[in-house]
């Protein structure tokens, strides 16, 4: 007999091993990168990483259509941040030239403080928790990997900072 190709291919327990882990990396890891954060600089891990797309970018300005994409994030989900961070002075809307439809975030000098009050803190704890565990060969795989599962999630790469060193 063959298998009906409706039949879920199941994982095996080495599989099933490697997903749970991950499930787990994935809900601890935002949780103490957002505690950090919230302790040290006021900002959730979502809203710093807003501000450092923005910090990233000559002119500490993006368009929202692509700081969306850039934190992987809804319109919608976005706005309501970008209020609330217009709010605090950290950034500021504006139209952009190039399409009076659209706007874009502009990173403001406070914002610019608040990127460097939290960055120390944050690399200490992504360098504690996920690069130094790591040795050097066992960090390429992890970015192999990375890389692997992103072709499928983001074949376009619409997430991948154009910044970034391939």
């Amino acid at each position: 007999m063959t298998a009906d190709p409706e039949d879920p291919r199941w994982l095996t327990a080495e599989q099933r091993l490697a997903w749970l882990d991950m499930v787990r990396l994935l809900t601890r890891l935002p949780a103490i990168l957002d505690a950090q954060l919230e302790r040290d600089a006021g900002l959730s891990f979502f809203e710093y990483h807003v501000l450092s797309m923005l910090s990233e970018v000559p002119g500490h300005t993006l368009r929202l259509s692509r700081l969306a994409q850039l934190t992987s994030s809804s319109l919608s989900r976005l706005s309501n941040v970008v209020k609330r961070l217009e709010g605090r002075g950290l950034l500021r809307r504006e139209p952009d030239p190039d399409d009076g439809r659209a706007s874009r975030a502009v990173l403001t000098a406070a914002g610019t403080a608040a990127v460097e009050l939290a960055a120390p803190g944050h690399v200490t704890v992504v360098r504690e928790l996920v690069v130094d565990p790591l040795d050097p060969a066992q960090l390429s795989q992890l970015h192999a990997a990375h890389e692997r599962i992103l072709g499928r999630l983001d074949p376009a790469s619409a997430t991948r900072p154009e910044w970034l060193e391939t």
